[in-house]
């Protein structure tokens, strides 16, 4: 098995407004790109498309290669599961909608607070571990976007995980709200095989600052921006599968051509991807520099500079899709820490601010940013 991944969660659409229109014939000749090239991991998750993203494993992989030559990668939505019953009704739609009987590699889905109702309440571990022995399943692991605390925790309860899935690329590597590095750390402690998803961090990573790309092109014209970003990851130890997504044909070609060609990162390159993180992160939001000296002032004990950490790095995404960011509030949210909505705007936060931060002005914008419906706010 090689090591890239064909991820099958933006794929090509009719309708750019209609996320369920997805262009088979596109993504066939996409399918036969990769397989052509020696790829053959497949990953997908029920909610992709709305389902859709299911049924184009069917028609555009398994209706097309014989099923021995695929490895089809599927996910439990916890996040969903709210009784019992659920679990069995849902894998088996998988594999109709995939057209298997089988998984090659099956994922308790994004396993956080943002999803602890759905494996806590409801017994959604024991449900698959049930269906690997039953050889529904060959191998059996997890997906998150918490940190690495949390990560540690889970698998510490789960031996039975076989790899996991983490969000990495070097915009996250030390990032406090996503915590990439630790995350493989904690990986590493329990001997798993890591795969990777959103090393472009949803496209992110394509289009970065004018500044960070001249420096980039300057040093070597010929590779891609993007080619950074997977060679990064794919330069991190105990990776066994670096995933991305294509939503054109030809960002296809280019990431089949990047790693095709692959070599590690040099020191010098790395230098240089660091001087990149600092230019993104430069176009911050909130200028706070995490001195702490709002927190001993204020009487509701909200660490004020975490959630300003987790509110710029949620706007230089800028989008309004759930991210790994959003998940970490949630995370807080539901270890009973206080919040954005818990500022009782006294304003005594303000007078210790170097940086003269109008803090309950921000924390407005914190809680509009995360305390919506995408993040399943309010919390019940």
């Amino acid at each position: 098995m090689k090591n890239f991944g064909f991820g099958m969660m933006r794929l090509p659409l009719l309708d750019e407004n209609d996320f369920e229109s997805i262009d088979f014939e596109e993504v066939n000749k996409m399918v036969d790109l990769f397989m052509e090239n020696g790829y053959n991991y497949f990953d997908t998750a029920y909610p992709y498309h709305d389902g859709k993203s299911e049924e184009a494993v069917k028609k555009c992989v398994i209706e097309r290669y014989p099923r021995e030559s695929v490895i089809i990668a599927n996910k439990l939505p916890i996040f969903l599961i709210t009784k019992e019953e659920q679990l069995e009704q849902i894998f088996n739609q998988q594999l109709e909608r995939c057209g298997v009987e089988y998984f090659d590699y099956y994922l308790m889905h994004n396993v956080s607070g943002f999803s602890e109702k759905g494996f806590i309440d409801v017994d959604s571990f024991s449900f698959a571990k049930q269906k690997k022995e039953e050889g529904k399943i060959k191998k059996l692991g997890l997906s998150t976007h918490a940190n690495a605390e949390y990560l540690d925790n889970v698998l510490s309860q789960h031996p039975e995980m076989e790899f996991v899935q983490l969000q990495i690329n070097y915009l996250d590597w030390e990032n406090e709200g996503v915590e990439s590095r630790k995350c493989v750390e904690i990986a590493n402690k329990y001997d798993l095989p890591i795969l990777i998803m959103e090393p472009l961090k949803g496209g992110f990573l394509v289009d970065i600052p004018e500044e960070a790309e001249k420096i980039m092109k300057d040093y070597n014209p010929d590779n891609s921006i993007v080619s950074w970003a997977l060679r990064y990851v794919a330069s991190i130890e105990n990776v066994m599968m670096v995933l991305t997504g294509s939503s054109t044909l030809d960002q296809a070609k280019q990431n089949i051509e990047i790693m095709n060609n692959f070599q590690k990162l040099n020191e010098e390159e790395y230098k240089i991807i660091d001087q990149v993180v600092d230019i993104i992160n430069s176009n911050i939001t909130v200028a706070c520099t995490k001195c702490n000296y709002c927190v001993s002032s204020c009487p509701v004990g909200i660490n004020i500079p975490k959630l300003f950490t987790l509110y710029n790095n949620e706007k230089i995404e800028d989008n309004d899709q759930f991210t790994a960011v959003g998940n970490m509030y949630v995370n807080i949210a539901k270890s009973d820490s206080k919040i954005a909505s818990d500022c009782i705007k006294c304003g005594a936060c303000i007078k210790e601010c170097p940086q003269h931060i109008d803090i309950p002005t921000v924390m407005d914008d914190v809680k509009a940013t995360f305390e919506t419906e995408l993040y399943g706010f309010p919390l019940k």
